[in-house]
């Protein structure tokens, strides 16, 4: 029987969901079943998340990851103490709740670097709050690839019915389109792969998305398919991937979806991001309300497992209860497969 993980999970911004959706997450007893979950974080946010959400858990103090208890009626938390009772508020930018929730990802990112976490699942931050903090950094991506001193690596982004990564992701369109060559396809294409393997898919089939409309129908609508996408494709082949494409954007993936394809290999952010949030997110248009907010964001190509929810910190109904946890489940559950198959597939590409 294979030994539970330590999954280390960062609170993100106190004024948003973030520890709500943490606390509701860990009332459901398949995470302590297959892992060991531990909060990076701050008592008071925890405790009042605890109080709106009317569950029953006990907050388990602890100062390392090897003291978790593990016990389904607690959360075992490391405490950071930067946040006084009453010392914050829900909905609010501030630098308090911006050094906060970056302090927790550094020390998540530590911990994980020496081995005493299996993995980190991060709750929403706010970018504002960060910046405001004086950490001026994109996201936790970017956090994440600093300071694992992190060159290559890609967002992929999941739902229950797709997986797709990404070859650029924040900058313009125009910006894009320039960083679209062939050595990045190329690394984006074996990062997708990587990321099957370590979802236990051994031999994926990868789709790569066309740039322009009908990936440009031979030079009609411009030539980024034929002078670096292709190319790309071709020596993915020649190191033996599965690897389709470039495919239509516009049907690249319904195929996915239907079946056809592991992973989809997007060309830049909302080209990717779309489809993705389009099957797993749903709205009640009568009520305004998400009742579903199904997918993951993980960055792939690090040292260390990274998933995140894929969605914000929602300052519009923290503190009230009525946020959903799909997507921070899915996140645990998804660090969960990943530390599993970690050892055994990068024992594979050191071979």
């Amino acid at each position: 029987m294979q030994k539970k993980k330590i999954i280390g999970i960062t609170m993100g911004d106190p004024a948003g969901i973030g520890a709500e959706i943490i606390v509701k997450a860990l009332n459901n007893t398949f995470v302590y079943d297959e892992c060991i979950p531990i909060v990076y974080g701050d008592y008071y946010v925890v405790e009042d998340a605890i109080r709106f959400c009317h569950s029953k858990k006990n907050i388990n103090l602890i100062k390392s990851p090897t003291e978790a208890s593990g016990l389904f009626e607690n959360i075992d938390l490391i405490d950071f103490g930067l946040i006084s009772k009453d010392g914050w508020e829900y909905k609010k930018v501030s630098p308090l709740c911006g050094k906060a929730a970056y302090l927790y990802v550094e020390a998540a990112i530590e911990d994980a670097k020496k081995g005493l976490i299996s993995a980190v699942a991060t709750a929403p931050l706010n970018k504002e709050s960060m910046h405001m903090a004086g950490y001026n950094y994109a996201g936790h991506t970017e956090i994440f690839a600093e300071k694992t001193n992190t060159k290559s690596y890609g967002m992929m982004l999941t739902s229950p019915s797709l997986r797709v990564i990404h070859c650029t992701t924040h900058c313009s369109l125009r910006d894009a389109t320039d960083k679209i060559t062939r050595t990045r396809v190329l690394e984006v294409i074996k990062l997708g792969n990587l990321a099957m393997r370590l979802l236990g898919i051994e031999n994926p089939k990868i789709a790569v998305a066309g740039l322009n409309p009908h990936s440009s129908e031979n030079g009609l609508f411009g030539s980024e398919e034929k002078k670096e996408i292709i190319p790309a494709i071709e020596d993915a082949k020649k190191e033996g991937l599965l690897v389709d494409g470039p495919i239509p954007p516009d049907t690249v993936f319904v195929k996915a979806m239907a079946g056809q394809y592991d992973i989809v290999v997007a060309m830049y952010h909302d080209q990717g991001h779309i489809p993705v949030k389009l099957s797993g997110f749903k709205l009640d248009s009568r009520t305004n309300k998400y009742v579903s907010l199904s997918g993951v964001n993980t960055t792939i190509g690090l040292p260390i497992i990274r998933t995140s929810v894929d969605h914000g910190t929602a300052f519009g109904k923290a503190g009230e209860g009525r946020a959903n946890e799909d997507s921070m489940l899915d996140a645990i559950e998804m660090a969960i497969k990943m530390s599993n198959n970690w050892e055994a597939v990068n024992n594979d590409f050191k071979c």
